[in-house]
């Protein structure tokens, strides 16, 4: 599926980058379509502590039957960034934006049979697995879409100047991963991916998730009013305020990714503090709803592989993940879409493949959203 055929806009309502391109003036416009993104590195953090350590063998069966994995080895072959031996793992985090099944009435829009990742994070895990980095890919970045071949053997042409979402879309996880990998030149060593559904539920499980507001957030279309202050998110809130772009800061996805990155944390938060040996029911509802939720590579498509992975991760918390936005600035011909800022960019890959912390001059004076420190984690 190209680009022409999938428009969307980066910030909603606006022209896409197939009409004419113009040059930005004054503040950009504000969005007023329902496309919305999805967090999915929060689902990941919660998903993966619970399953890890938890000592629930003799559910192997039942939860080995709910996990669902692609193999993306084999579809893209030995044309790869060399895997580099240092004790760290990349993990591309993605979040699906189907319409299909109970996704429709969570995500809204029509049921096309595609789907896009209206979120992708790659989370680098340090060597000693006690710290990490996430870096955001907002979904708007304009980029040159290499040549890959889809999980079904089929192979897609290169595109240049397409949407970074589209290539999920035109070739599913293995052509996300490819994307990525053209971009930071840093091979994934893993793939998860999670839907509306999956999220939702996995918060409610949780018994939802606290976090606070300094600013009144109302988007209908997100389905989400709160007001300033502190709050227990239901899965349905929770869903909202990942998916909200023009409820609060100035309706773009970098505004929505600050959200959805302050989440998270709250999220670590949350799951850190539940005793799940102390409620067995709990126990196995959480893991059965995270292994329902999840797809993942191949590597780690069993309870066994998933848990093994789990425990090597269980000593990451929220002060000690660093989290921010692969660097860009707007595009200066169409300021609904980004472009990614290469040499600063460079110095946040140049980090993760030394496995050294990424340098705040990374990120100074590049685009970013007005949504920074809206919501906090307790």
């Amino acid at each position: 599926m190209s680009a022409e055929s999938t428009p969307e806009p980066g910030i909603p309502g606006e022209t896409g980058s197939t009409g004419s391109r113009h040059r930005a003036k004054g503040r950009r416009r504000k969005p007023r379509d329902k496309r919305k993104g999805l967090l999915i590195t929060a689902w990941t953090a919660a998903g993966i502590v619970v399953l890890g350590g938890t000592g629930a063998g003799y559910l192997y069966f039942k939860l080995n039957g709910n996990l669902k994995s692609v193999d993306i080895d084999q579809a893209l072959g030995t044309e790869r960034p060399e895997k580099v031996d240092n004790g760290s793992e990349n993990i591309l985090v993605l979040g699906s934006d189907t319409r299909s099944g109970s996704n429709k009435k969570l995500g809204g829009g029509a049921d096309d049979g595609s789907a896009r990742s209206d979120t992708a994070m790659i989370v680098h895990v340090y060597e000693g697995h006690k710290k990490a980095s996430v870096v955001s890919i907002p979904r708007d970045t304009l980029i040159d879409r290499p040549r890959c071949t889809d999980t079904n053997g089929d192979t897609h042409d290169a595109a240049s100047g397409v949407m970074f979402n589209e290539s999920y879309s035109t070739g599913g996880a293995a052509c996300a991963v490819k994307t990525v990998e053209s971009i930071s030149g840093i091979r994934m060593d893993h793939y998860l991916e999670v839907d509306f559904s999956g999220f939702q539920k996995l918060i409610d499980e949780l018994g939802g998730v606290e976090v606070t507001t300094t600013k009144n957030i109302n988007d209908p279309d997100s389905h989400l009013n709160l007001k300033a202050g502190t709050h227990q998110l239901t899965g349905k809130q929770a869903l909202g305020l990942v998916r909200t772009r023009h409820g609060v800061g100035d309706g773009s996805d970098l505004g929505r990714i600050q959200l959805q990155q302050a989440f998270i944390k709250a999220l670590i938060n949350q799951v850190k503090g539940i005793n799940l040996f102390g409620n067995p029911k709990k126990l196995i509802d959480l893991a059965t709803t995270a292994t329902e939720a999840v797809t993942t590579d191949s590597d780690l498509g069993s309870v066994n592989k998933l848990m093994s992975f789990a425990n090597g991760l269980k000593g990451i918390n929220s002060k000690n993940m660093t989290m921010v936005t692969m660097p860009v600035q707007y595009d200066p011909a169409d300021p609904n879409r980004v472009i990614v800022e290469k040499k600063k960019s460079q110095l946040v890959w140049d980090a993760l493949k030394n496995d050294k912390p990424i340098p705040k001059s990374a990120t100074k004076d590049t685009a970013t959203g007005d949504a920074k420190g809206v919501v906090s984690a307790p």
